[in-house]
């Protein structure tokens, strides 16, 4: 925790010196519990804004390839990130994101799965959904508004614009009927839905927050 809150401060001077960054409805944070952030990806620094919207420790999903130097690997592992083979069905990473929820732990999953770009949601990956739903825990879902044009994908220098994160309030995963261990692809689809429609109108607001749009 100590390196946390070191880094974390060192987010937080340097997100607000380069791109202004406020915050709104980050009341619906749970204070104590499990749950998944669910925020939108535009940009790598959606990362440390993830980290600000709370004190609690996060943990983090990171393609395994990160891990490949050992220095940084630890690095990552300190401040409570974990691997992920990306493009194949990676069960262990997968008991890894259960047992941490599961635990109480409350960890960020980008539910596009990759950094995308433009100002439209479009279709989401049912993985945050199946693993909220799976696991019994809220999504909290975040729009952030001007992060692609901070820094831009491809992009190695950042720029200085307005930022603007909001949080939605939780979004509660559909029970698992009794004699079931797993939820129906049906009900994970429509928590999907829900949550990329309340995405969308995240977006939208900190869009316009961040001087976006009109």
């Amino acid at each position: 925790m100590i390196l946390y809150r070191i880094v974390r401060r060192v987010f937080w001077v340097a997100t607000r010196l380069m791109w202004r960054v406020t915050f709104e409805g980050t009341e619906n944070v749970p204070a104590q519990g499990p749950f998944i952030l669910a925020p939108l990806h535009r940009s790598n620094i959606d990362f440390a804004m993830m980290s600000l919207v709370t004190r609690r420790k996060l943990r983090f999903m990171g393609k395994d390839s990160l891990w490949k130097v050992k220095w940084f690997g630890w690095f990552l592992t300190t401040l409570g990130a974990y691997p992920v083979r990306r493009g194949v069905a990676d069960r262990e990473s997968m008991r890894s994101t259960i047992d941490i929820l599961k635990g109480g732990e409350p960890l960020v999953l980008f539910p596009e799965g990759t950094r995308r770009s433009g100002p439209t949601v479009e279709d989401l990956y049912d993985g945050a959904a199946y693993v909220a739903t799976r696991a019994g825990v809220p999504l909290v879902p975040v729009g952030i508004g001007g992060s692609e044009g901070a820094l831009p994908k491809g992009s190695r220098l950042p720029r200085p614009v307005k930022v603007h994160v909001v949080v939605g309030p939780p979004i509660a995963p559909p029970p698992i009927p009794e004699g079931r261990r797993n939820p129906s692809r049906r009900a994970v689809h429509q928590l999907t839905l829900e949550l990329q429609a309340e995405l969308q109108r995240l977006f939208d607001l900190a869009r316009q927050k961040a001087g976006q749009v009109g």
